[in-house]
């Protein structure tokens, strides 16, 4: 028995990475949409899932219709494809990682060292691809997995199962990072569109090398955390992807010109091409001239594009020429957005999706992570209140210690016209947007928004962290302590019993509804079974219970 039939674990032929690359494009095509919806840009070169997707169809396309099962004419066909499809900056990239990976295996079957290396490959060919890479973008994703195949390929013990898993992980990982890295992402409250594209290239390599088929809904994988949700009001989509509407006037390049140059000429050398590349980035920018003498691909925004033509002429023939004129494409932007501007937006501050989801569920147009040891500064406040589309802004802090900075905020915005309704907690938040009206104007709103913050009653349960006599009341660390919005009035060791004696001192006669938002530390069923107590002890009252998500406290209570 031959060692590689021993080690099949360890070892792929070319009927195997075929396989793996075919789901890698079908779990990608199949979440292109949300890939889409990542992109923070303006005026992108199409949609990032889409390019992402078409560049490995067309790799896909090329080593379903090679006949032989040769792992060199599988890397060929790969290589060939990819670059032939290769679309938008995203797709371009995607395509330098495949060659330089196709073009890495040298041998019919690949063991975990052999994959590492040709990753490290792809890696270096897609930087080089990039006149000026940036970090904290489909680069870095891929760049970090390779340093992480690389470093546990030395695993003896390690499977290709294992092996791919870990490189997921280390990709969502990364992947997670990259809003620290672009201003841009970080800004949008969203992870790189190429990066996550990538990531679920591997995701769907894992499944075809486990010989699991990718069948549509079953495969849609969920944004990250930090990305936009998309909801749908009757045919118009209502995202929460951050378009900087302000910079639309400021694109110095006006067209995207893409072409192939086919039937290069037999004087044209690689260093002609590398001086093709040059010029073009003299006249342009996000310029990408990649391939070999047998097929260039050419990318680049520029206010000349019969200049980059022309220049490419020198090299062969021209072919597949592509120009959108993205300076229209900006005033079409720029006029939808002034067309769907509102007379009132709302913006709300909140600790836990639970809260963003209820809050955006009530009709605020955005969210701003922050509560307890974790409050938003006047600058991020106004970062995200410059994104919504609207003449006046209402702010609702949720929160004492965040109430000046986003009275704060105001001063930082120019174009608007920005209130704060001056909510001490979450209760209070939640009762103010219920009494928000779309069919009166500002004031008349912001007198109702006010007056609900009366109207209820705000209990939190936590714990403590420190040993201490406060309020009358000593509490030992680690203690389950009930507070309402001002001071401590129970603890104990039970986050149930405490609850219920938290609710005992805050309830009156004349209640009639008491609300559980529930934290990230209790799960469904405990929150389901703490209401059903609660129902027991008070018939006469509705109690429901709500997920908030929210960190550090375990429950937030609100009475009315």
């Amino acid at each position: 028995m031959s060692a590689a039939i021993i080690n099949s674990d360890k070892v792929i032929s070319t009927l195997i990475l075929k396989k793996m690359f075919i789901a890698g494009y079908k779990m990608l095509d199949t979440n292109k949409e949300t890939v889409n919806a990542l992109n923070v840009f303006p005026v992108p070169d199409g949609d990032t899932g889409i390019n992402m997707s078409l560049t490995m169809q067309s790799a896909i396309k090329e080593i379903s219709s090679t006949p032989s099962i040769s792992m060199e004419a599988f890397t060929s066909g790969l290589a060939k494809g990819a670059l032939s499809g290769a679309r938008g900056n995203s797709g371009v990239i995607l395509s330098q990682i495949i060659k330089g990976f196709a073009t890495g295996i040298k041998k019919e079957e690949v063991d975990i060292k052999q994959f590492a290396k040709a990753l490290k490959n792809g890696v270096e060919m897609a930087y080089n691809a990039v006149s000026k890479p940036k970090e904290g973008t489909i680069l870095t994703v891929i760049r970090v997995i390779t340093e992480h195949a690389l470093e546990i390929s030395k695993k003896i013990s390690l499977t290709y199962q294992d092996f791919l898993q870990e490189l997921i992980d280390k990709g969502e990982e990364i992947l997670a990072e990259t809003p620290n890295m672009l201003d841009v992402l970080k800004k949008a409250g969203v992870v790189d569109s190429g990066g996550f594209g990538l990531v679920l290239i591997f995701k769907g390599m894992l499944k075809g090398y486990l010989g699991e088929e990718i069948d549509g809904a079953t495969d849609i994988v969920d944004a990250p955390d930090k990305s936009p949700k998309l909801a749908t009001s009757g045919d118009k989509i209502v995202e929460d992807v951050v378009i900087d509407y302000d910079a639309l006037d400021d694109i110095e390049f006006g067209y995207c010109t893409e072409f192939f140059i086919i039937n290069l000429h037999k004087k044209t050398t690689v260093a002609d091409i590398d001086k093709l590349r040059e010029k073009l980035n003299s006249i342009g920018d996000s310029t990408l001239v990649i391939g070999d003498l047998s097929l260039v691909k050419v990318h680049v925004h520029t206010n000349n594009p019969g200049m980059a033509l022309s220049s490419a002429l020198k090299l062969g023939e021209i072919d597949h020429i592509k120009i959108e004129n993205m300076l229209e494409q900006n005033r079409q932007l720029k006029a939808k957005y002034e067309a769907e501007r509102k007379p009132i937006g709302l913006l709300s501050i909140c600790a836990g999706d639970g809260f963003s989801e209820i809050f955006k569920d009530l009709g605020v147009d955005r969210t701003v992570e922050g509560g307890q040891t974790m409050n938003p500064s006047a600058e991020d406040i106004a970062g995200a209140i410059a994104k919504i589309n609207a003449e006046n802004v209402i702010v609702l802090p949720n929160n004492k210690n965040i109430i000046l900075a986003a009275e704060q905020s105001r001063t930082l915005i120019t174009n608007k016209q920005i209130f704060v309704v001056p909510t001490r907690n979450l209760p209070q938040g939640i009762s103010a947007a219920l009494a928000y009206s779309t069919e009166i104007n500002v004031t008349e709103n912001l007198r109702n928004m006010n007056d609900a913050l009366h109207n209820v009653k705000a209990g939190s349960v936590t714990y403590a962290v420190r040993t201490s006599s406060v309020d009358g009341i000593n509490v030992t660390k680690g203690d389950i302590i009930g507070l309402d919005d001002h001071k401590i009035l129970t603890n104990g060791k039970d986050v149930d019993k405490v609850t219920k004696a938290l609710i005992a001192k805050m309830v009156k006669e004349d209640d009639e509804t008491i609300n559980l938002f529930y934290g990230d530390s209790v799960t469904e069923e405990q929150a389901d079974a703490l209401c059903s107590q609660l129902a027991e002890i008070y018939p006469d009252k509705d109690i429901d219970v709500h997920r908030g998500g929210q960190p550090l406290y375990h429950y937030i209570i609100s009475i009315e």
